[in-house]
């Protein structure tokens, strides 16, 4: 089966050698968005939740670009530096998905690239 790699002009640019989204057959895999401002390559905000909204305009950015919508999404992952901010981050996810709630898991991790606080990846039906 071939593997399709596609990448979205209005989102941040890889950090690392990867593509916004993998898409085989009808599932389509958006790599980890960081709170990256797409123009200045920067991170955006300073509080989890501040870079919680960033990385899901990020991850809106590519399903716009692509023809989908939230409702696409039937899972997601989310990184966090620290688990202590998981009810601020939760709160903005909750927000941004509305009544519409994709499988999710949710990890602490040691560190994220650019010493982010928070990265966020989704699964999407295509």
């Amino acid at each position: 089966m071939k593997v399709d790699v596609v990448f979205a002009d209005s989102a941040p640019k890889a950090v690392g050698c990867y593509c916004h989204m993998a898409v085989i057959g009808n599932t389509g895999y958006i790599s980890g968005q960081l709170p990256l401002d797409p123009i200045s390559m920067k991170i955006e905000g300073e509080t989890a939740k501040e870079q919680a909204i960033q990385s899901l305009n990020n991850l809106q950015a590519i399903l716009n670009e692509n023809g989908l919508s939230k409702e696409s999404v039937a899972k997601t992952v989310i990184y966090l530096k620290y688990i202590s901010d998981f009810s601020e981050v939760n709160e903005i996810y909750s927000s941004f998905f509305g009544s519409h709630t994709p499988a999710r898991s949710c990890f602490s991790v040691q560190a994220l690239p650019m010493n982010a606080l928070v990265e966020i990846e989704a699964i999407v039906a295509i």
